[in-house]
């Protein structure tokens, strides 16, 4: 599960060691952390990390498949975390160590920046080869955080992207090796620190209100 720790400035949740899907439980943990980090004073702001193979592998199918009477439920908080994370009165970083697929990277996306291993591990937008279409509050992220030519073709190719394309390709900001991706996230991190607040808080909020809107949106088709 989700662990929330702190250096000096900088808060690092670690997501997990395994594939880090979006149980309900695994929602509620990440929650959670970002209630500690919106509730503290001063400089600050967030790393959001993991260890392992995974950074995230996105919804946990097996769960929503055996209740599938709550599936509306739980695209709604999947929407939730999403938006709270796009919204987050911090600067955010997601150091990507390994696979970040489908969901999970929608959240990496959601993120400020992304630093990502340079020699192993995709991201990944496998919708359209798992056959499960983008909701619109999905669509809508990650259209307003790629460019238009690179989100039409992670998108509707379902391409994988090593750390070399993902930042030629504009998906993430800085690539490192395996041993300095968490540092160089907690170093981008720490420079932002003295913006956390109300302010960042707003001009998140108005930079991406359409997004957030459609995200928050309950009546949209979830499906």
């Amino acid at each position: 599960m989700p662990i929330l720790d702190r250096e000096d400035d900088v808060f690092v949740l670690d997501l997990g060691a395994g594939e880090n899907r979006f149980h309900p439980d695994w929602i509620a943990a990440v929650h959670a952390a970002l209630d500690e980090v919106e509730k503290a004073d001063g400089p600050r702001a967030l790393v959001t990390a993991a260890t392992g193979k995974f950074w995230s592998n996105g919804l946990d199918l097996d769960w929503l498949f055996a209740h599938a009477d709550r599936h509306e439920e739980y695209v709604v908080s999947v929407h939730g975390l999403l938006a709270r994370t796009l919204s987050l009165p911090v600067v955010t970083v997601a150091a990507l160590q390994g696979h970040t697929f489908a969901a999970g990277a929608m959240l990496s996306l959601a993120h400020d920046f992304r630093v990502m291993r340079a020699d192993r591990g995709y991201w990944c937008l496998p919708e359209a080869d798992i056959n499960i279409p983008f909701t619109p509050g999905m669509s809508a992220l990650i259209q307003s955080r790629l460019t238009a030519r690179t989100a039409h073709e992670a998108m509707l190719t379902a391409r994988r992207y090593g750390g070399t394309d993902a930042l030629a390709a504009g998906l993430v900001d800085r690539v490192a090796d395996e041993d300095s991706v968490r540092r160089t996230a907690v170093e981008t991190a720490r420079a932002q620190a003295a913006k956390a607040g109300p302010t960042l808080g707003t001009i998140k909020a108005r930079m991406y209100a359409s997004v957030l809107e459609t995200l928050r949106d309950t009546a949209a088709p979830l499906g």
